[in-house]
């Protein structure tokens, strides 16, 4: 079985991914998946919009948020799998 630090780069790699998949489809799909994106939005314009930051930084830090968000949630799951295996 894998150990928990493999889990959590899997699980970090895989928040990665959704996040970048997410962030290019928005302008293809009309920004239809915009709801999936808030946490990162959030934190975005509020530690980078509120203080006019540069807008690259800003979906950077959406981009970064989101995928800890999906990461954890990755992670949460290869966890539970590896319990149930074991048990």
């Amino acid at each position: 079985m894998p150990s928990v630090k493999t889990n959590l780069v899997i699980a970090l790699a895989v928040g990665a991914l959704i996040s970048a998949l997410l962030l290019a489809i928005e302008p293809l799909t009309d920004f239809a998946y915009l709801s999936l994106e808030w946490p990162g939005i959030t934190a975005a314009y509020f530690f980078w919009g509120a203080i006019g930051g540069p807008t690259f930084l800003g979906i950077a830090m959406s981009w970064l948020v989101n995928a800890l968000i999906y990461g954890l949630g990755a992670f949460v799951i290869l966890s539970v799998i590896k319990v149930l295996r074991e048990a």
